[in-house]
């Protein structure tokens, strides 16, 4: 469930986030007239991320189940090549995020109405998009028959939503760089889980060989339906009893991705560019 629930967070707070400055931005400015197609724009992306979720969720309903393990594993690979993007970008990105998106949206103020609309739309509908597709492969992988993943997601993005209104509100400050490196870190180890989970799926889908190729069996050990073996499948989707594919897939996509987040910035990447300030306040 805390895995579900950092999903949640981290992607929502992005989202969250972006909408409190596009709006902050045209209420500073005093540019009211301009909210409406904002929050029209806002409202077509999250209808478009919760039919896609509803397309996900209930269109694999209707395939079988070499077909729905198909799906559900490249849709994981898909997933997890996206967040890990979307966690580098952000790690370089969210001292500036804030310039950037008043750049854009003292350009859409220029082009007018459709313009604000496409560009709140795009602001948000790319975050709401990738949400959506990895929380639902998450959910997926970290299943155990409850409610307790969709809980976790959905507790995540209200604590998201109220984060955002209370930076919107003046009442937060925090440093985002530093934020997003942390959760981005524990999302990669999310996403790696994810990963495995999904070469797993196409195993069973007959896509990939090595089914029966275990790596290691501790079923006995940590049971799966014990306390602590749900613990570690919620927070680290956990598998007692993996293929050696999966334990493949899990380090070389895991060592590596977290080597490169975590490694510092060049210095010469540094010194290329003006300082920018430590604290994005909304």
């Amino acid at each position: 469930m805390f895995a579900n629930y950092l999903i949640g967070l981290r992607e929502g707070l992005e989202a969250s986030l972006v909408v409190c400055i596009l709006i902050a931005y045209l209420v500073k400015t005093d540019r009211r007239d301009a909210l409406k197609p904002i929050w029209i724009g806002i409202a077509i992306a999250v209808g478009l991320a919760l039919g896609f979720g509803c397309a996900l969720e209930f269109g694999s309903q209707e395939l079988t189940f070499e077909a729905q393990e198909a799906l559900g594993g490249s849709l994981s690979i898909i997933a997890v090549c996206l967040v890990t993007w979307m966690v580098f970008w952000m790690r370089r990105t969210a001292r500036h995020l804030k310039a950037d998106l008043h750049g854009r949206l003292d350009a859409a103020l220029q082009m007018g109405t459709g313009a604000l609309v496409a560009t709140a739309f795009l602001a948000v509908g790319r975050e709401g998009l990738e949400t959506s597709l990895f929380v639902w492969t998450s959910v997926r992988a970290s299943s155990d028959g409850t409610e307790g993943p969709l809980i976790g997601v959905l507790l995540g993005i209200a604590t998201a939503v109220v984060l955002g209104y209370l930076f919107y509100r003046g009442a937060l400050r925090i440093n985002l760089a530093k934020f997003f490196t942390w959760t981005g870190a524990m999302l990669v180890v999310v996403a790696a889980g994810v990963l495995a989970y999904g070469f797993h799926d196409l195993q069973e889908a007959d896509f990939l060989p090595g089914l029966t190729n275990k790596a290691f069996d501790i079923s006995e050990t940590i049971p799966p339906d014990s306390w602590y073996g749900t613990l570690l499948k919620g927070v680290l989707n956990f598998q007692p009893d993996p293929t050696v594919l999966q334990v493949v897939v899990w380090s070389l996509y895991l060592v590596p991705t977290l080597a490169f987040f975590l490694a510092p910035s060049r210095p010469g990447k540094d010194r290329a560019k003006p300082a920018a300030p430590v604290r994005e306040e909304v």
